[in-house]
């Protein structure tokens, strides 16, 4: 043996008990990342729809709008733990239930759904205030379906083509009921998380090239056909021209960017949730925040999305089975995708599209569908850490771990 070879054996065996149980030890930094995130995203948004609703509430001490949003966020987190404690396999097996469930409640919202302007896009009974939008939990049931459908490796190297054209469907007959509604935000967006998944589970670009084509043409013809998504793209086109018109919500949105500056004009001192600018507690609650508490404030917010992205992919990269990794992926996506087109609409990067912004904007069903895309995730991130079973590309649905 070389000489200080024998040395440097031993040091290795030494250290191997300290690795081992370093590698074994839990690991709950990337679960404290994704919590404090959405907490944070949580509470700013509940503090920016009490400042956006509380001036049209006067007399009363808590807004309306602001009791029932937190009365979702405590039912949001209830949730997030019950999707947390729910073993993998269980998720397997609800996913075509669920998918199946939620485009019958997309068809149901086409026959006896309630209209708000000009969309038909909530079920429930507008008079007791049990309104849901089927739409928030498509997304998640169709993110679901896909993972589990590209969850299990065949035989050969990459995604078989009838795996490919499964999740193809899946993605498209609740896009086509959405566009129905009309809703083609959320239709493009869903389309776009099954396009993602296809891309992580390894399908080739230039296969997914034709469906993207395709899912672009349609959507041109589409807007081309609709008055009100032609009027969009005038608003973004053209905003200053049509500040009185179709560019009106985009103009107002620049405005409040430029009241806000760098710090802001203090929370509950913005003027353009006064009846100036449309959907400020929704769709456009990022301009209010850029308004109240400045680039400082929409920095936080992009930095905590930021987080949750980073966190959850590497959830995603640190899953033992196939089927974890693309649900953990794909319900990151799903919270962290809307909150760029967001943005990008309020900055006018892109046209409107009607998506609120996850765990800030106002609705009920928004917040619930994003706790317990963040619960699902945190249970893979749990699961994972305490497993001992086979590497990704190996799971099944026999092998998917408890």
């Amino acid at each position: 043996m070389a000489v200080g070879a024998a040395p440097r054996a031993r040091r290795r065996a030494a250290e191997r008990p300290a690795r081992e149980a370093s590698a074994q030890a839990p690991d709950t930094g990337l679960d404290g990342a994704l919590v404090t995130a959405a907490l944070l995203l949580c509470g700013l948004g509940a503090v920016m729809i009490f400042s956006i609703t509380a001036p049209k509430a006067p007399g009363e001490m808590l807004p309306p709008f602001f009791v029932r949003q937190a009365e979702a966020l405590l039912a949001g987190a209830a949730l997030a733990a019950l999707a947390a404690a729910l073993p993998l396999r269980a998720w397997y097996a609800l996913a075509f239930p669920l998918w199946g469930a939620t485009v019958a409640a997309l068809v149901a919202v086409l026959a006896v759904g309630i209209e708000t302007n000009g969309a038909r896009r909530w079920l429930g009974v507008e008079s007791a205030g049990l309104v849901f939008q089927p739409g928030e939990f498509a997304k998640l049931s169709a993110v679901l379906a896909v993972a589990a459908v590209l969850g299990r490796r065949d035989a050969r190297s990459g995604v078989a083509p009838r795996r490919v054209g499964a999740v193809l469907v899946l993605a498209a007959v609740p896009s086509a009921l959405l566009l129905l509604q009309p809703d083609l935000g959320n239709a493009v967006l869903l389309s776009a998380l099954a396009g993602l998944l296809l891309f992580v589970a390894g399908v080739n670009l230039r296969v997914l090239l034709v469906p993207a084509a395709l899912g672009a043409l349609g959507v041109g013809l589409y807007v081309a056909h609709n008055p009100y998504a032609v009027n969009r793209v005038i608003g973004f086109l053209r905003p200053w021209a049509t500040a009185h018109s179709q560019g009106y919500q985009l103009v107002q949105s620049f405005v409040a960017f430029g009241r806000g500056g760098f710090f802001g004009v203090g929370v509950g001192g913005g003027l353009q949730k006064l009846h100036y600018l449309p959907e400020a507690h929704t769709d456009f609650i990022l301009a209010v925040i850029a308004e109240e508490l400045g680039l400082a404030g929409v920095l936080l917010v992009l930095g905590a999305f930021v987080a949750l992205l980073v966190a959850g992919a590497r959830i995603a990269l640190r899953a033992r089975q196939r089927f974890a990794m693309l649900l953990a992926f794909g319900m990151t996506a799903l919270a962290v995708v809307p909150a760029v087109l967001n943005g990008a609409v309020v900055m006018g990067l892109v046209p409107t599209k009607g998506l609120t912004l996850p765990f800030l904007s106002y609705g009920r069903s928004s917040v619930l569908a994003s706790c317990l895309a963040l619960g699902i995730v945190l249970g893979i991130a749990r699961r994972e850490r305490r497993a001992r079973g086979p590497a990704i590309g190996a799971a099944t649905p026999r092998g998917i771990a408890p």
